[in-house]
């Protein structure tokens, strides 16, 4: 089974109480690309880059089995760049730099080979975007999981909820779900946002792990207590990504199977934190991935 990956390629520039990284590569569809491709045996990415994107990572992708055919190469145009600055708790981050750049008037083209996708990921991009993707599927899909933000809350509010009815399953955080559903209790909140659309809500916690609501149904996830701590930049999109691809490598749309699907991603997300950019999801092999399981288990285990 494969997995259609929309979102951002970027540059980020990433400082932390523990470092300065300039210019590493990042992007949600980056971090969510290399998260699932330990588990399906094609990620098909849709994204835009500049020419003064490497095409040594276009390769490393390639050689993760990420199908790069939907990756647009601008050649007149600069990648998307991002830089930040964490705060020393690691839990808040502050703004310093953006320019869209290329993804300015990205208008995502889907390759026919694409178009059939059972299982489709739609990062943070504007709702209109998000939209455009899905009209141009030719088959309906299995699950169709969408990220989003307060940015688009805040502006693009009608197209967002446009959007929502097309979908099976939203990732958010615990601030993003009380501003969508205008309740303080994330139970409450979980009962308006599936009457928007999703019969799927995760709604993640940072550090205090995630919750995932289905059909009146509640599970809890911890995050991973950790001795090393590099970098938060993409654990949410790479939680994404394990969670996407643990679902479309077993083709169970279960609650047990969402389940186990949310455990894959917080693994896949504490195996980033480790290390700046995706230096902690490379050369992962299929015994470290199920220490890293066995471990949650371990933790939830009474």
């Amino acid at each position: 089974m494969n997995l259609l990956n929309v979102g951002t390629v970027a540059f980020d520039t990433v400082e932390t109480p523990f470092g300065r990284r300039e210019k590493i590569t990042g992007g949600a569809a980056y971090f969510t690309s290399w998260a699932a491709s330990y588990f399906v045996d094609q990620v098909r990415l849709v994204s835009i880059v500049g020419a003064d994107y490497p095409q040594s990572e276009i390769d490393a992708m390639q050689a993760r089995g990420i199908d790069t055919s939907g990756l647009e190469i601008k050649k007149d145009g600069k990648t998307f760049f991002w830089e930040g600055k964490y705060l020393d708790n690691m839990n808040a981050r502050e703004t310093i730099t953006t320019d869209l750049n290329v993804l300015d008037d990205f208008n995502p083209i889907l390759p026919e080979h694409y178009k059939d996708s059972q299982y489709i990921m739609l990062g943070n991009l504007t709702p209109q975007i998000q939209l455009q993707v899905i009209e141009q599927l030719t088959t309906l899909p299995k699950i169709i999981a969408l990220d989003t933000m307060n940015f688009w809350m805040d502006i693009a509010l009608e197209q967002l909820k446009t959007v929502l009815q097309r979908v099976n399953l939203l990732t958010i955080n615990d601030e993003e779900a009380r501003q969508l559903s205008g309740e303080y209790s994330l139970v409450k909140a979980a009962d308006i946002i599936h009457q928007m659309g999703p019969e799927i809500l995760v709604i993640k916690k940072g550090e205090h792990g995630a919750l995932l609501f289905n059909e009146g149904q509640i599970f809890m996830a911890p995050a991973l207590p950790l001795r090393r701590v590099a970098d938060p930049t993409g654990a949410g999109d790479t939680f994404a990504g394990g969670m996407m691809g643990y679902l479309a490598m077993t083709d169970d749309t279960s609650f047990a199977n969402i389940k186990r699907a949310v455990i894959h991603g917080s693994a896949m997300a504490s195996f980033c934190v480790e290390d700046y950019s995706i230096g902690g999801l490379k050369n992962l092999s299929p015994e470290k991935i199920k220490r890293r399981i066995e471990a949650f288990k371990m933790l939830t285990a009474f």
